[in-house]
């Protein structure tokens, strides 16, 4: 009879299904080797059957709907490094160093892996944000900062926040991070390895010049210039209508395009209406860029992401 129980205990063992949510990701959706957090993250969220925002109309008529998109990567022509947000990939023994912050209150006072192999938005020489976009491949952490510079030969940046890529959890609330809306950057950005493959399966970050001094959820901060709530907030998520046509558009582009009416794009950021971003990467091809600037604003809605949230604390989704 104890053979017979230990048999069963195996066999059962044996169709056990892992969590989805631990499961390596394809590489084209993954950056060094680390899924862009969990699959249940709300970066990752389908929100092509929920509801328009009751605001959107309103939000929509102070964002310049009138002018169309404006992919913020690409190929530079030869004036300085391609346009993008590079993204860093170091190994877990990759050294870390202290950053002084002029933000500190707001910012993750821990070690950064930071040093001259360190990709820097812009180059260290911009006048730009500057950002640094660094995933340590072994401990699938990221780790972000805005206006990042050396000085005195130590690192100095304007804020810094560290996340787990396996986790859902959330700063708190009030705390910028590198960007303005409190969340991390990379899941936002479009990477060539997977538009290339056709399998965008996240929001995409954007940014628009006048905002408000709210925020929602997922969000957890807010650097708008207008006390009404009639101006968009950060966090704040629109679609792509689903008529828009993708007749004569490359493969490439269909993919981009599908992205934005499934998982649409979020406002993560003050900045210049309607410009998308992507990482750095000399392989985007011209005539994606060409054909993605060919988006019209108005083709876009608010959508009301409220029915996903499980917790104010998680980014984690509810199914539907």
């Amino acid at each position: 009879m104890r053979r017979l129980i230990v048999l069963l205990l195996v066999s059962t063992a044996l169709v056990v299904v892992p969590n989805a949510a631990a499961q390596p990701a394809p590489v084209e959706r993954a950056v060094g080797g680390c899924r862009v957090f969990p699959v249940d993250n709300w970066w990752n969220a389908d929100v092509s059957g929920l509801p328009v925002h009751a605001r959107s109309r309103q939000w929509l008529s102070h964002m310049s709907t009138d002018r169309d998109l404006h992919p913020d990567f690409g190929p530079s022509y030869g004036d300085g490094p391609a346009y993008g947000i590079p993204v860093t990939v170091v190994k877990p023994s990759h050294a870390k160093v202290r950053v002084r912050f002029d933000y500190a209150d707001e910012s993750d006072r821990v070690r950064y892996p930071l040093g001259k192999d360190t990709r820097v938005e812009g180059g260290r020489g911009s006048d730009g944000d500057k950002h640094t976009v660094v995933v340590d491949r072994g401990a699938c952490k990221l780790y972000e900062t805005w206006n990042t510079r050396t000085s005195g030969g130590r690192w100095v940046a304007g804020s810094g926040a560290v996340w787990s890529l396996r986790s859902n959890a959330l700063r708190p609330d009030g705390w910028t991070s590198a960007d303005a809306a409190g969340l991390p950057i990379l899941p936002g950005l479009l990477r060539w390895a997977e538009v290339k493959a056709g399998r965008v399966d996240h929001a995409i970050r954007f940014t628009t010049d006048v905002t408000s001094r709210h925020h929602l959820w997922p969000a957890r901060h807010d650097a708008g210039s207008r006390a009404s709530q009639a101006f968009p907030p950060m966090g704040a998520r629109f679609r792509l209508k689903a008529g828009f046509s993708t007749a004569g558009l490359s493969p490439a582009t269909v993919a981009v395009v599908r992205a934005m009416k499934t998982y649409g794009l979020v406002l993560a950021d003050n900045g210049s209406p309607w410009f998308f971003q992507g990482e750095q990467n000399r392989h985007w091809p011209e005539r994606l860029i060409e054909e993605l600037k060919g988006i019209p604003a108005s083709a876009f809605v608010a959508v009301d992401t409220s029915s996903l949230r499980v917790s104010k604390n998680s980014a984690q989704v509810a199914s539907h």
